[in-house]
């Protein structure tokens, strides 16, 4: 059984290091290639784009994909429409496997917001110390922002110059210790973070800590991206995958 997973997350290498041990699959992992420096999976790994939807098809095909595998990051909006698309015309099974998202507690002060512009927005107009964890990106929303000093921490370097006045730009990649999140955020004098709901351990440490510096998070929805349930472990995912190696040996 061949198996392709859009992969590039830490849920995405536990499921690949449950896939090698199991016999009569073939898997591989696929990397966007947005992170300079991937972690190397237990098994085969490309990196780069596919060309659309319908490079994924061409793919799907010619390498004879019976199934595939979304593990991509929760913000990942077009590949995982893309892999809707290309495993329904490919006619090949999908499994969504995302990691589930943070949930706030009595402790905890969001203040939730739709997208960045919406973040941007909830900062106010009084001048602000923001610790801005989302990614490359979306930096750009914030220039709507400029009165605000921003503490930007990304794991690469962003591909441009954000554009903001008062801006500085740390590099880092989870897991990170709530005890050390909770010292960047007393030395930067952090007033507010903003971030998105990406679930997962590696980041939550930056929400124990502002949540016990009582620090108020603008909380960033995820995008209503898929159309079926995702599986949240990789217990499930495999029990998925398996049931259909079983299909395809006509057991």
């Amino acid at each position: 059984m061949r198996v392709l997973m859009l992969g590039g997350t830490f849920e995405a290498s536990k499921l690949a290091h449950l896939l090698v041990e199991k016999r009569g699959i073939s898997a591989t992992m696929s990397f966007a290639g947005r992170t300079k420096a991937v972690i190397a999976p237990p098994i085969p790994y490309r990196i780069g784009g596919f060309g659309g939807i319908e490079g994924l098809i061409g793919y799907l095909r010619a390498e004879r994909i019976d199934l595939l595998v979304d593990a991509t990051h929760p913000f990942a909006e077009q590949i995982s429409r893309h892999a809707e698309i290309a495993a329904a015309r490919a006619r090949i099974p999908l499994a969504v496997f995302s990691r589930p998202p943070w949930v706030r507690t009595a402790q905890d002060h969001w203040v939730d917001a739709t997208d960045m512009a919406a973040a941007a927005a909830a900062l106010g107009s009084e001048p602000k110390r923001v610790f801005l964890t989302i990614g490359r990106l979306r930096l750009e929303a914030f220039a709507a922002a400029p009165h605000h000093f921003y503490l930007i921490r990304t794991i690469d370097p962003p591909a441009a110059s954000p554009g903001l006045p008062n801006c500085r730009v740390i590099h880092g990649r989870g897991p990170f210790a709530v005890g050390a999140e909770e010292k960047l955020l007393r030395e930067e004098s952090i007033d507010l973070l903003v971030t998105k709901n990406s679930g997962g351990e590696a980041a939550f440490a930056k929400i124990l800590a502002a949540r016990n510096l009582r620090i108020p998070v603008i909380m960033v929805a995820r995008p209503g991206t898929h159309l079926q349930a995702p599986f949240h472990d990789p217990t499930q995912v495999m029990d998925f995958i398996l049931r259909h190696q079983l299909a395809l040996r006509g057991v």
